[in-house]
């Protein structure tokens, strides 16, 4: 970060220009006249131009020396400096996030060394990951002594298993939670080596629960429908997706503020449905006036209410019985008022008041009517239909776990927006994360934030932009015939849905050395329809892009089809930078002379159809995950992981670096070594379905050589540069520096 800092800064303030031009004058005009008269001329310009340079850098470090002294603003070269002085060991240098924050808080770590506050601090100050430590030992069953602090009448708001005892078989929400970090079961010691599930709970073992993925808000997207106005998905192409929560911990700017215990909605973490439906509700004085004043009611509903005023409730069944059981109960049982009363009782410290409408909210856009509450909302599985009666006020059902919501308010002919978060392991694909580089620019078209058919004349193919200003789904999208050079985009923080209704042609038509970007967009398709350039490109680029790769079906049980791109002309250079592709192959005449790749996943879904089919490419794959076998001509690979044979015609050019590549594959001498010997890699990977989080994410028991097989030693495939393994063995070594004597520390992946 700090480095394109200083490169961007350098490309800005225009030193190099002005010392270029200041020692070019001060040299004789004879000299000059006779550098451009030569018969090789420029020699002497070159040698200013490279002076100047240096100049320019002398001159940098000059007007930095006061930023070079703060850690907050010194350049990386000063941090090793710093350290020195407060005399921290230092972590990896390719951890610049982690090792400068160290420099920083060293001096606070210190002073709260063996802290359970600076432990977890030390996780996302070290990796930007979030998580929490656990002291195992207080998960052991034992009974209770005189140190240990009183117990409450549950150990949790629904699991009632009791400090120190055995598990209360009859509640699922503690079964949910059982081995991770809210765990409210007890455990009897386990003295073996940590090892997966085993070597957990021990007096000395000291867990730390890592939550590796990053949580992306998605705004103003249009849920898939399954057409009867009721169901639908959250996931525009109709997957079923696991929600996330977004995180929610407050930032610790003020060192010296009071720690508190993280809870689970504060964490990055997939939305459980009891998570989501976690309502606890709590009448105060103020509450029972507003309801008072806002509804007239009488003195003796109003006596009701004050008896049960400060009563903790610990489900919103609990409080309905309640308030069914008082004289008063047809009042209390006016749907209006019982979504006053939720409103005004729900705590704050609870999983539905965190997670609506922060990390999900359903709206009717444009409606003169109410939005959909967070009071009318309850948490359901909605894979199978339920008999279950709903209570009267309750119009949405929201099942977190599989991405799906059901409207019960019979409002079928309204549409709805929806905004929700998704997890996935780092910025590759379409998505919502920082892009800023499509600021850089002033777009000539700007698409209607509206959704629907995107028009020929909506996409400006002589050299302008097109942007898309939103999230939500577009399509059909015209064919366009005479591309000069055209640019469509996802504005920062956008990540529309283009639905292909057919195959999507983009031909060059009269013009030649034509220019084409798609950038932010996620490409899919309502049936087996294709991306097809023809005509002649000098450059085409895919960055930050899906084009849907299939693999699975949407709610209403059809099959999503991938959206392969198809080359029927000729291109020069085709650029795949940060994305998510399908098969990439040509037909007829198509040609590609050169592919560069770098940091995406290739899929092919269909074992008899290519990843890459370009048998006449030259191609530089750098950390990429290709899933399918793969046809070039040649090819010069770096971190790159192929799950399937490699067949390049051409493998006495090119080099295979640090690279996989399976048993039967064709590829050029490998450095070090190439990793013949995996030929089952079933277990590598997290998921390989497009949609779940962990796609394309290395598994715990994928071998050490992918893991840490990297040139830098961090991990071989798509998210090579993301240096996890790097991280995780610098958080090692700062706890190893900070943890109190004696214990044990054992790091534990949740996502």
């Amino acid at each position: 970060m700090v480095q394109s800092q200083e490169i961007s800064h350098a490309a800005a303030d225009g030193f190099d220009t002005y010392f270029a031009e200041k020692l070019w004058e001060m040299i004789p005009a004879i000299y000059r006249i006779e550098d451009a008269n030569s018969d090789n001329p420029g020699v002497l310009r070159s040698m200013v131009e490279i002076m100047a340079k240096q100049a320019a850098v002398v001159r940098r470090s000059n007007d930095r020396l006061w930023e070079d002294q703060f850690i907050e603003w010194c350049n990386d070269w000063a941090v090793p400096y710093l350290a020195d002085l407060v005399g921290t060991r230092l972590i990896s240098a390719q951890n610049k996030r982690g090792r400068r924050i160290d420099v920083a808080k060293t001096i606070y770590y210190r002073r709260r060394k063996g802290t359970l506050r600076i432990l977890e601090e030390l996780i996302s100050d070290i990796t930007g990951w979030e998580g929490k430590v656990v002291e195992n030992f207080r998960r052991l069953g034992r009974s209770r002594h005189g140190l240990d602090p009183f117990p409450q009448p549950l150990a949790g708001p629904l699991s009632g298993t009791l400090p120190g005892g055995w598990a209360n078989l009859r509640q699922q929400h503690a079964s949910e939670l059982a081995d991770g970090p809210f765990d409210e079961y007890h455990h009897t010691p386990d003295m073996r080596r940590h090892r997966g599930k085993t070597g957990r709970y021990g007096i000395p073992k000291l867990a730390f629960h890592l939550y590796r993925l990053k949580s992306y808000l998605v705004e103003n997207s249009t849920p898939f429908s399954l057409g009867d106005g009721e169901n639908f998905s959250f996931d525009p192409s109709g997957r079923e997706v696991q929600l996330f929560a977004l995180r929610n911990r407050a930032e610790r700017f003020d060192w010296d503020e009071e720690w508190k215990v993280i809870q689970e909605w504060e964490l990055p973490v997939p939305i459980r449905c009891r998570l989501l439906g976690h309502a606890e509700y709590e009448l105060d004085g103020e509450a029972v006036l507003a309801l008072s004043n806002d509804f007239g009611l009488s003195a003796a509903t109003i006596a009701e209410l004050e008896t049960i005023r400060g009563i903790r409730f610990r489900t919103e069944a609990r409080l309905r019985q309640t308030l069914d059981s008082f004289q008063n109960a047809a009042t209390f049982a006016d749907p209006l008022f019982r979504l006053a009363l939720y409103s005004h009782g729900l705590i704050a410290d609870c999983g539905k008041n965190a997670l609506l409408p922060r990390s999900i909210d359903v709206r009717i856009p444009d409606s003169t009517g109410p939005s959909l509450l967070e009071e009318e909302t309850i948490s359901g599985h909605l894979q199978t239909p339920s008999a279950m009666p709903l209570p009267p006020e309750k119009n949405l059902i929201i099942d977190a776990e599989n991405g799906r919501l059901r409207r019960t308010d019979g409002a079928a002919g309204e549409g709805l927006v929806v905004n929700y978060a998704y997890g996935f392991s780092g910025d590759i694909g379409a998505g919502t994360y920082d892009r800023r580089h499509v600021e850089e620019g002033v777009p000539g078209t700007l698409i209607p934030a509206t959704g629907g058919a995107i028009a020929a004349a909506q996409l400006d193919h002589l050299g302008g932009t097109s942007q898309i200003q939103d999230s939500q789904t577009y399509g059909p999208i015209a064919n366009k015939n005479t591309i000069r050079d055209l640019t469509l985009q996802a504005a920062n923080h956008q990540r529309p849905y283009i639905r292909l209704t057919e195959d999507w042609r983009l031909r060059t038509g009269p013009n030649t050395n034509s220019f084409l970007t798609l950038d932010g967009l996620w490409m899919g398709a309502e049936g087996a329809f294709e991306i097809r350039l023809g005509g002649n490109y000098e450059c085409v680029v895919i960055r930050h892009c899906t084009l849907d790769p299939g693999g699975s079906e949407d709610i209403a049980g059809n099959a999503i089809s991938p959206v392969p791109l198809i080359i029927e002309g000729t291109v020069e250079r085709l650029i795949i930078d940060h994305s998510i592709m399908g098969p990439i192959a040509v037909r007829g005449d198509g040609l590609v002379e050169e592919l560069v790749v770098c940091d995406s996943i290739i899929q092919s879904v269909d074992g008899a159809v290519a990843a890459i089919d370009l048998d006449d490419a030259v191609a530089k794959i750098d950390r990429t995950t290709i899933f399918g076998t793969t046809h070039l001509h040649q090819i010069e690979a770096s971190e790159v992981l192929m799950t399937d044979a490699a067949h390049i015609t051409d493998t006495q050019s090119g080099c295979f670096r640090f690279s996989v590549a399976p048993e039967g594959s064709r590829v050029p001498r490998a450095y070090p070594h190439k990793l013949l010997s995996f030929t089952d890699s079933s277990h590598w990977f997290t998921s390989r379905v497009f949609g779940h989080p962990g796609y394309a994410q290395l598994s715990e028991t994928a071998p050490a050589a992918l893991a840490e097989g990297a040139e830098n030693g961090s991990e071989i495939g798509a998210f090579s540069s993301l240096i996890n393994p790097i991280k995780l063995k610098s958080l090692k070594t700062k706890v190893a520096e900070y943890m109190p004597f004696g214990l044990i520390p054992i790091f534990i992946n949740e996502t």
